[in-house]
């Protein structure tokens, strides 16, 4: 079995301590809707060395990798970041980013796409934007058009940017345009993900949600999505690889389901970008 990552953050090696003090601070303290209490994060290096030597001691064959641009400008140095990190380490697969203040979607979607890039990863919490905002319709319509599929942090109860309802909202406007949602679908707002996200094209990943000892909520989420949506994810540096593979094989899925979230149905899935 290939077990493949769909949730993975890099970072350029001299920003990458600050990137990850900043992660850390954005969510330090908070806690979940189904989790009351807070959760310590991990602090692991975020740089790409690190991450192929984790993947390599935890039996990962590949992983999806991405960063988020906080600001125009940074998008094309982080897309081209990606692509470099990715033709050097043939394992990893690259996913780029977006920002709603970029002048020219079509443009950059397209140079991403020559360069190998398979998706867009946006965070409307930390980007600050409602993911289902006007601005951001034409890129969700390229995209489609392009076949760049969407994975969008979903799910805040601090905020009102990124609420399951609003991924909804995204993949009924564009049924042609295959959404992932990951955090099982809400990374604190899980019940609402399990109500108004069961659509055709959107999927969801295991990613920090196990972390919170929330294996209840995750059964869950499995129990409630098609088996064939469901991807493993790590949210690296969140959280180590190993350790994650450990917490999703203790919730007893079964050889046939694990075999399909550790890697099949990723695997499907990317085929059907091609």
């Amino acid at each position: 079995m290939q077990i493949v990552d769909s949730h993975v953050h890099i970072f350029q090696e001299n920003i990458a301590p600050a990137a990850v003090r900043a992660t850390n601070a954005f969510y330090a303290g908070s806690c979940n809707e189904e989790i009351p209490v807070p959760v310590r994060l991990g602090a692991l290096p975020g740089t790409v060395e690190d991450l192929i030597s984790r993947m390599a001691q935890a039996g990962i064959a590949r992983a999806l990798v991405f960063s988020t641009a906080t600001s125009a400008h940074q998008v094309e140095i982080i897309n081209d970041f990606i692509r470099d990190a990715c033709r050097e380490h043939p394992q990893l697969i690259g996913v780029g980013t977006m920002h709603p203040d970029y002048p020219d979607f079509e443009g950059e979607l397209r140079r991403m796409k020559a360069g190998g890039l398979v998706g867009i990863k946006l965070h409307p919490d930390i980007q600050r934007f409602r993911l289902d905002d006007e601005r951001l319709m034409p890129l969700y319509e390229i995209m489609s058009a392009e076949k760049l599929f969407l994975i969008a942090h979903t799910g805040d109860y601090r905020y009102d940017y990124s609420t399951p309802r609003r991924m909804a909202h995204v993949a009924k406007c564009f049924p042609e345009l295959r959404c992932i949602a990951p955090h099982c679908g809400g990374w604190s707002e899980w019940a609402d993900a399990r109500v108004c996200l069961n659509l055709p094209n959107v999927y969801i990943d295991t990613s920090s949600t196990l972390p919170f000892n929330a294996y209840d909520a995750a059964r869950r989420a499995i129990e409630s999505f098609d088996p064939t949506h469901i991807f493993f994810g790590t949210d690296y540096p969140m959280w180590d690889p190993g350790e994650e593979l450990e917490r999703f094989f203790s919730l007893g899925l079964g050889d046939r389901l694990c075999e399909m979230i550790l890697g099949e149905n990723i695997e499907a899935f990317l085929s059907a970008q091609a």
